[in-house]
């Protein structure tokens, strides 16, 4: 058994980690600042079985309070950090680039010198996809996966770059002071308590309601949409086998192209989408592609949820929970 701490506990990856964290016998401290990206309430709600389990403590705080993040971990001695606090979304990182920073760059350098101050044995840092950058490469007319070894020199959101500069952090810290550290570079997760702003939350919200959907560019573009309960087993065996400095992607290797997505949800939600197209939009990429071989090899990663699977989970949860609850249309 571990004590572990697990950043932005409340959201929705977070919280299922925190969930399979305490199913496996840990102790778990969970930080979440509960913050006006979407309502407050949705998070608690995520969180609130955890809340009855002795294992599990809830530190109301915003990690870029030095202060409340020294005291916390004074009091506490962790085995592990699995830091997922951040500022999320491509898009609004481009309205409010100094706060992504600050939450997802400074916040990260932060947490890093008290995971060495106090001598934490496992870090681990919840990157993304969106390090590639709008990479688009062809073999026989298909798009060739993203490797762990090809550059991520080229961001084109605020928020794809402040996740790029934490990783750069991350292998500085290892490089200095040797605590092992290992960079999940996660591909459109997806599942139930799924974020309200991400799309296939937001398709299914509309498309159930009767009201139309944005489909942004002409449904050509490409997404490696990949399970909740995928990315929490590769997330967990991150932790269990974290030695010197690594990077993995975790993803299900099969993208969905946008138009087929939508006919998925369509098909399980059994009404028809209101489509109104529109441009593309600045920082979003054309496709994203995991080349998971190297977590297959060390962490026994084995992403095995279709998305037609995956949405009908989805929409089983949505239908039971009667959702619109933390909207953000």
């Amino acid at each position: 058994m571990s004590r572990i701490l697990v950043t932005g506990a409340a959201g929705f990856i977070g919280s299922h980690l925190v969930d399979r964290l305490l199913a496996d016998g840990h102790q778990v401290t969970g930080v979440d600042c509960f913050d006006d990206f979407y309502a407050a309430d949705v998070k608690r709600a995520n969180v609130a079985a955890a809340g009855q389990k002795p294992g599990f403590e809830l530190i109301e705080a915003d990690i870029r309070d030095r202060t409340r993040m020294e005291q916390m971990w004074a009091e506490r001695r962790f085995d592990a950090v699995c830091h997922l606090a951040a500022r999320a979304g491509v898009r609004p990182s481009l309205e409010r680039p100094e706060l992504y920073w600050d939450v997802n760059t400074n916040a990260t350098l932060h947490l890093l010198e008290l995971a060495r101050k106090f001598e934490v044995g496992r870090f681990i840092f919840a990157s993304s996809s969106s390090v590639y950058g709008d990479r688009m490469e062809l073999r026989d007319g298909q798009p060739v996966p993203f490797s762990e070894d090809l550059p991520a020199d080229r961001p084109v959101s605020p928020y794809a770059a402040s996740k790029r500069a934490g990783e750069h952090l991350c292998h500085t810290y290892h490089h200095l002071y040797g605590f092992p550290v290992t960079c999940l570079r996660f591909f459109t997760v997806y599942g139930p308590r799924n974020r309200p702003d991400l799309a296939i939350a937001k398709f299914t919200r509309r498309i159930d309601a009767g009201q139309p959907i944005e489909m942004f560019g002409d449904g050509t573009t490409m997404r490696d949409y990949t399970y909740v309960d995928d990315i929490i087993n590769g997330v967990v065996a991150a932790i269990d086998r974290c030695s010197g400095f690594e990077v993995y992607n975790l993803g299900n290797s099969r993208p969905t192209v946008l138009s087929k997505l939508i006919s998925v949800i369509e098909q399980a939600l059994g009404k028809t989408a209101q489509i109104v197209q529109m441009p593309m939009q600045p920082g979003d990429v054309h496709v994203t592609y995991a080349d998971v071989s190297k977590a297959r090899r060390m962490l026994a990663f084995n992403p095995d949820t279709p998305i037609e699977e995956g949405i009908r989970r989805y929409v089983e949860w949505f239908r039971a929970r009667g959702a619109s609850g933390g909207s953000v249309d």
